[in-house]
């Protein structure tokens, strides 16, 4: 004849399984990924910092050429809106941009342009300068914008809008930690691509 267990030996029971119940639910809840940022969130967090100067080396893959291009030097930039890129290697060059009008200096020649008489060459320059001084609504003007991961890594990456952009651009890849930006990537639309790999330069601001 079978015996039916005691009632204080089921209420016993209780606690251990409720322990694994509440054990398995604290494990599911720390295995699952936090919350990505939102753009707002990344903008303030990069709107923090307003100018700063950091060293940078880029590698560019053409479509043509048997090994990849390189090039170094130093990237600054102050807030709301002036960017400085000096290429020092392999050759002296400097691109500096100072609200709409961007000022390029190669082999002892100056020419100024303004940004708005080229469309194409203004959302390049806003995706890098957007980026550093934490301007969203510029970037939603020209990208579709995706951000993933947290404030200690995160990336962001910007698609263009514009069909005339699209036809030479296919995509910015932007990654950082906190507020600070550390590499940069763009795709081309013909196949061509850069990385930029950026390091910043402890205490310095922009001059």
């Amino acid at each position: 004849m079978k015996t039916r267990p005691e009632p204080a030996r089921r209420r016993q029971a209780w606690p251990r399984t409720l322990g694994l119940l509440l054990g398995a639910g604290l494990w599911l809840a720390a295995a699952a990924p936090a919350r990505a940022l939102e753009l707002d969130e990344l903008m303030n967090l990069l709107s923090q910092t307003r100018g700063g100067q950091a060293r940078f080396t880029e590698e560019r893959q053409v479509k043509g050429l048997d090994a990849p291009l390189t090039s170094s030097g130093l990237l600054s930039f102050a807030a709301p809106d002036r960017f400085t890129r000096q290429t020092l290697q392999p050759r002296p060059e400097t691109l500096a941009v100072q609200g709409k009008i961007i000022t390029i200096s190669r082999s002892g020649r100056t020419r100024s342009l303004v940004l708005d008489a080229i469309p194409e060459m203004e959302a390049i320059v806003e995706a890098v300068r957007g980026t550093l001084t934490g301007n969203g609504a510029t970037l939603r003007q020209h990208f579709r914008t995706t951000v993933s991961g947290q404030p200690e890594l995160w990336t962001l990456e910007l698609v263009p809008l514009e069909p005339r952009l699209q036809v030479m651009l296919s995509q910015v890849r932007i990654s950082g930690r906190r507020a600070e930006l550390r590499s940069v990537e763009m795709r081309m639309a013909d196949g061509d691509r850069s990385v930029m790999q950026v390091e910043p330069l402890a205490g310095a601001k922009a001059p």
